[in-house]
């Protein structure tokens, strides 16, 4: 099937890549001309596992195409993706100008009847709005018989596995009473249900809930169990033998129950609080989501508030080596990430900071800049030296075997913050070390053996 996609960040140029992988023709828009030439070199603007390799396939292939112009996408294809963003506005509802503005630039270039399938993460209602302005245009223009049908399609990605996700989906969710676009969807998902059924269709608005629905889900399970870890701490016990405990519990199970430092990126904090702001403006309050965001916003916090404790004296001129700077490993995504919140509570109090990720460097700099206090290092040791303290924020499969003696060697005040329970309290202890996790049992540094 030919199909055209609007919007190449991480949804859309992940969806067009796999429809392509398995024979789609895909002809991908966006507006940033220096993305669009990159990508037609097979140079992704984003870290992503397989994607590059992927990318470079199809377009030698020629089933994955870009453009600049709106008007190559409309005529290319009948199913059109909207994959654009939809930022947060100040109250926390999600800004729908993107999503709107496509539909009205399709809408002027119709020359025959389109489906448009809203792959953007959009409030409960945003189908109604995209075909009622789509029929107020074509009206306008006097293309009055035109029909355009409009699908609710939400992503269920994971940033670091989208490209596996999107391959391999668990569900594919598809809001739509239409009969011929129900058609097209099931065409065009086809080859990703050869196994079993994955397709599951409804009504718009249910579909777009469902979306919000996943998130906030996982989000509380998330914020319960680091309000637990909090309360274990306090308590002297220990969240790993307490998440072991309840994780073998079938009911419960072993996901999103890890604790830590509290969640970012690019989707659980946004659409946890759009979907507050849709409850309170239909006047039903979510009393229990709005604590998982409070939860949430407090975690955050956790981090600087361990070193303030354990640090002796100000922080300031102090030197903090920090691993981890994306919100999650196998991504450079820095938006809403611990390692933010942590930085620029470290800089209002007059400390330096000394950086390394895998993937997540170039983003740091170019969010902060050349600064004094900020040094971003080559390997995660140069972080070390001259260092008061270390401090983990993302869980990177190459910080989880280190040299504890070196660590004990370099650090100042032989201490490490791990913000995601990467090590056994009682082997860092044997190294002299002193180790705060989240909610582990805390464990007196030993002496080193000379």
């Amino acid at each position: 099937m030919d199909v055209s996609v609007f919007g190449t960040g991480y949804v859309g140029l992940v969806q067009a890549a796999a429809l392509a992988d398995v024979g789609h023709r895909v002809l991908c828009v966006d507006v940033d001309a220096h993305k669009i030439s990159q990508l037609r070199q097979g140079v992704p603007p984003i870290s992503e596992p397989g994607l590059s390799g992927m990318l470079e396939e199809n377009i030698k292939e020629a089933r994955l195409l870009f453009s600049t112009q709106a008007s190559d996408a409309v005529a290319h294809a009948e199913l059109i993706f909207i994959a654009v963003g939809t930022p947060p506005d100040e109250d926390g509802s999600a800004d729908l100008s993107h999503v709107l503005g496509v539909t009205r630039q399709i809408a002027e270039l119709m020359d025959a009847d389109r489906t448009l399938i809203i792959k953007s993460t959009v409030p409960v209602g945003t189908a109604d709005k995209v075909a009622a302005l789509a029929r107020e245009e074509l009206d306008r223009l006097g293309k009055t018989a035109l029909k355009v049908r409009v699908v609710s399609n939400p992503e269920f990605l994971k940033e670091g596995s989208a490209l596996a996700d999107c391959m391999r989906p668990d569900r594919i969710i598809v809001g739509t009473l239409d009969a011929q676009a129900h058609d097209q969807l099931a065409e065009l998902y086809a080859p990703f249900c050869r196994n079993h059924e994955k397709l599951m269709f409804m009504d718009n608005r249910s579909a777009e809930l469902t979306k919000y629905a996943a998130n906030a889900m996982l989000a509380t399970r998330i914020s319960f169990m680091n309000e637990l870890a909090n309360l274990t701490e306090h308590l002297g016990a220990d969240i790993e033998a307490v998440r072991k405990g309840i994780g073998s519990d079938p009911r419960i199970g072993y996901h999103f129950i890890y604790p830590g430092c509290g969640f970012g990126g690019s989707c659980f904090p946004k659409d946890l609080r759009a979907l507050l702001h849709t409850a309170e403006h239909s006047g039903m309050p979510l009393r229990l989501l709005q604590s998982v965001s409070e939860v949430n916003d407090a975690q955050r916090q956790i981090l600087f508030n361990k070193l303030k404790q354990r640090l002796p004296g100000s922080l300031a001129g102090k030197s903090i080596a920090i691993w981890g700077l994306a919100f999650k490993p196998n991504t450079d995504d820095m938006r809403e990430a611990p390692s933010r919140y942590l930085m620029e509570a470290l800089w209002a109090e007059g400390a330096k900071v000394c950086a390394f990720d895998p993937e997540a460097m170039a983003e740091c700099r170019r969010l902060y800049g050349y600064r004094q206090d900020l040094q971003l290092c080559a390997t995660r040791d140069d972080t070390l030296e001259d260092a008061d303290a270390l401090v983990i924020c993302t869980e990177w499969k190459n910080f989880r075997v280190v040299d504890f003696a070196l660590l004990a060697k370099k650090l100042r005040s032989r201490l490490i913050i791990d913000g995601r329970n990467l090590y056994n309290p009682d082997q860092v202890a044997t190294f002299g070390l002193s180790y705060s996790g989240i909610g582990l049992r805390q464990v007196q540094p030993e002496d080193p053996a000379p």
